[in-house]
């Protein structure tokens, strides 16, 4: 009690709101390199203040606060979309219920994320005020933490707003270096950049501000700030151009690379983008509308030819039972048609009988059959399942209509079609590239992605985009974007959108996109730059300190 009554009286003592401000405006401006708003060039500037405010605080503790302030603004600004939960009324919550439902849930993954940035900016600080003459290393370890951080949450059940993200869509030179080592590749040099140009215009005496604490604290810093001399800040400001210099030079060659595909690697899909509300298809009025859009659709796109139809996440909210009259007439539909359906839909688990179910994309072959099928891997907490359910399960309801236990499917699945091998992400799942490169490195050829986004806002779906942009670039493979509401798009293995459609509309359309079987530095090898720079700042760090 005496040691958390320290830190908070020193924490009352050093908090500056000038440094507040500071951070506060280099979470916005982070935010709005993302997607809608895609300012990314503001990315290359945006944590200037951030790295300003922690090298300059007096206490780790106090750079953790404002950490956690950053990530706040940052992740609170980019993630409001999760707002649009509410209303839950047609599920039968109540309105009460439903708001404290949508706002619990914004501020946990918020908080989740913040926290994160609150373990960076004490480390960094710490790191700082021990070693503060170190300034190269102490970007080389800023940067190799951020990007461990990173690669951290993205084995957690949720992830969203990487740094890499602000670089998606429009940066295409820059999303290049994901080729390398994935979209950590992206934010180390993000990370880096901003750190050698803070400490290049540090204004670090006038950010100070307050005298150290009175108290002692183990959390408190005093030693003093050396200046910086103008040699190392042109050094440093020199080196943070050539990086951005060379980053975008790479990212161009990457990018200018273009290698012929035969026409006979080619294929022809089709999506229905159902544009079904979820409150509305989960009623009997909506499962009709559903089937009679999506079978309508279906033989649209087949009388133009396509070599298989795919369907949104949960395109038909009903339990897999082929016997099931629905059920049985999409199957009727593509017996006769002759041309393959990929069918969102919830699917019994192998060998479990009907007691457990996944959210599944099954291929329907003509002969009335299900052959290739994916099961979604990452789970959404509280809608497909409770978190620590032993604990929580009486507490909680799943926040889905099914009555069904969805589980997780398993994380090396092959995607095996009549027309190749395909790599498939449900969801959010486009989030984890993680989930991805198994299914690249053991054959896959396209990429479809498969989601609802409803009740989203259309600024979330230009996220999704974002994020599926990303992960056709690091694997070298074309990105089929099917969705509910939208929005649904195709995007070539360079990550250039060649068409997406409009949102909140009923549409069908026609793609052809190459199957390629090239496997890039990052789909062999994985996020080997993240390590490696940890492994380099602790290196360099023991060999410094033993001097």
């Amino acid at each position: 009690m005496k040691a958390a009554a320290t830190f908070l009286r020193n924490l009352a003592y050093g908090w500056g709101w000038r440094q507040a401000g500071l951070v506060a405006l280099s979470g916005i401006l982070m935010a709005l390199a993302l997607p809608p708003w895609s300012l990314w060039p503001l990315a290359w500037v945006g944590l200037v203040p951030l790295w300003w405010v922690v090298l300059a605080v007096p206490s780790a503790g106090l750079a953790a606060v404002y950490g956690l302030l950053w990530g706040l603004v940052y992740y609170g600004f980019s993630l409001v979309w999760i707002t649009h939960l509410h209303p839950l009324m047609w599920m039968g919550v109540p309105w009460g219920s439903s708001v404290a439902i949508a706002l619990s849930s914004w501020l946990f993954i918020v908080f989740w994320g913040s926290v994160c940035i609150a373990a960076w900016g004490g480390a960094i600080a710490w790191a700082t005020h021990r070693w503060p003459r170190r300034r190269f290393w102490l970007v080389l370890a800023g940067t190799a933490l951020w990007c461990a951080l990173e690669a951290l949450r993205n084995h957690s059940p949720l992830d969203w707003s990487p740094l890499s993200l602000t670089q998606s869509p429009n940066n295409l030179w820059i999303l290049h270096l994901s080729r390398l080592s994935g979209a950590g590749a992206i934010t180390a040099i993000l990370v880096a950049t901003n750190g050698l140009l803070a400490l290049a215009f540090s204004p670090v005496s006038k950010l100070l501000g307050n005298p150290p604490p009175p108290s002692p604290s183990p959390l408190s810093l005093h030693l003093p700030h050396p200046p910086i001399p103008s040699s190392t800040r042109r050094s440093l400001a020199f080196t943070a151009i050539t990086l951005v210099l060379l980053g975008h030079t790479l990212g161009a060659i990457l990018y200018a690379r273009a290698e012929t595909v035969p026409i006979s690697q080619s294929l022809t899909l089709g999506l229905i983008q159902g544009n079904v509300p979820t409150r509305e298809k989960l009623t009997p009025q909506g499962v009709n509308q559903a089937l009679e859009g999506y079978t309508n659709g279906y033989q649209s796109l087949v009388a133009q030819g396509v070599d298989a139809v795919v369907t949104p996440e949960g395109a038909l909210p009903q339990l897999w039972n082929p016997n099931a009259p629905q059920i049985a007439a999409i199957i009727r539909t593509v017996e006769q048609a002759g041309v393959p359906l990929w069918l969102g839909t919830f699917a019994p688990v192998p060998g479990e009988g009907r007691s457990q179910y996944t959210q599944s994309l099954l291929e329907i072959r003509p002969d009335g059959q299900t052959y290739g099928r994916y099961d979604k891997v990452q789970l959404v907490p509280l809608g497909e399942y409770v978190p620590f359910e032993a604990v929580l399960g009486r507490l909680i309801s799943r926040l889905s209509p099914l009555d069904s236990y969805l589980v997780p499917g398993a994380s090396d699945q092959r995607f095996e079609t009549s027309v190749g091998q395909g790599i498939v992400g449900v969801c959010y799942e486009s989030a984890y590239s993680r989930l991805f490169r198994p299914q690249v490195s053991s054959g896959g050829e396209f990429i479809v992605t498969a989601s609802n986004n409803d009740p989203y806002p259309v600024w979330m779906m230009r996220q999704h985009h974002g994020f599926d942009v990303l992960r056709a670039v690091e694997s070298d493979r074309w990105a089929l974007r099917v969705t509910n509401t939208g929005l649904s798009g195709l995007v070539d293995n360079h990550g250039r959108t060649l068409w997406l459609g409009t949102p909140h509309t009923y549409l069908t359309h026609r793609a052809t996109l190459d199957r390629r079987q090239s496997l890039t530095p990052y789909i062999r090898w994985g996020d080997w730059l993240t390590p490696l720079l940890l492994g380099l700042t602790l290196m360099l760090g023991w060999r410094e300190n033993r001097r």
